[in-house]
């Protein structure tokens, strides 16, 4: 089974957020930059596979030269080989038109991508890989099995979740779940020095239009500093609910 793992190159949640050219470009200066969460516990389940299965486990993100820390870790981790595209990820359409590209040309049984990426929280990329692959796909999916070309997989649904049956080739929009947070693996010294040797093939890539256009950036309101109403003045609690909190 050939599995392709979908890498997002996200800032740390740690991380101090701040923007450039008049709020209209993310800032990257002293941003430490990680492997997207929702796609860690994709590669984790796609090593499971490797090692109990047998499957090889390819890695791809769509990025500059800057993203490549964040392939080798995932090579650090266990996957057999990298795939970059040399561009910047522009939009959603434009990052799910390169996938596919690479997704036709290598031939993949499984694609687990995250459901969706830290930075932006899209959502859109794994549905369009599949639209543009003609490949069956789920989203939301929090634990999947294959066996042979039949696969059973486990997604979230609104007050439960749902179990499916369907079979490769397979996409699927991945999240907490498929595996557990325990599970996930941090880089030993063996695995870092491997990364070293495996292959990392930089493609060029296709043409795919923009469909949008990030205008403007702007942070959270600074929260407003706590009042406090003595348990006794109920008129006053009720007024600032009214008039400021609007809550009532």
């Amino acid at each position: 089974m050939k599995i392709l793992v979908c890498i997002s190159h996200v800032p740390d949640t740690t991380s101090k957020i701040n923007f450039a050219n008049n709020d209209s470009e993310f800032d990257t200066n002293g941003v430490q930059f990680v492997i997207n969460p929702n796609d860690e516990f994709g590669l984790t389940r796609a090593i499971w596979f490797q090692e109990k299965q047998g499957a090889t486990v390819t890695v791809v993100n769509v990025g500059g030269p800057e993203t490549e820390p964040t392939l080798r870790k995932a090579l650090a981790i266990g996957a057999n080989d990298a795939i970059r595209v040399n561009a910047t990820p522009t939009d959603g359409f434009f990052v799910a038109k390169q996938l596919a590209e690479v997704i036709k040309n290598g031939g993949y049984d499984l694609v687990i991508a995250g459901k969706e990426s830290l930075d932006y929280n899209g959502g859109m990329v794994p549905g369009m890989i599949a639209a543009l692959t003609n490949s069956n796909f789920i989203n939301a999916c929090t634990a999947i099995t294959v066996d042979g070309s039949n696969v059973q997989a486990v997604r979230e649904i609104d007050g439960g979740k749902e179990t499916i049956n369907t079979s490769l080739p397979l996409i699927i929009g991945g999240q907490k779940g498929l595996v557990e947070e325990k599970d996930l693996r941090i880089p030993n010294m063996r695995g870092i020095m491997t990364a070293r040797t495996k292959p990392l093939t930089v493609v060029e890539p296709t043409e795919a239009p923009t469909q949008t256009k990030a205008v403007k950036f702007e942070k959270p309101a600074p929260k407003s500093a706590v009042k406090l109403v003595s348990a006794d003045n109920l008129d006053e609690l009720i007024n600032l609910l009214h008039n400021e909190a609007k809550v009532i």
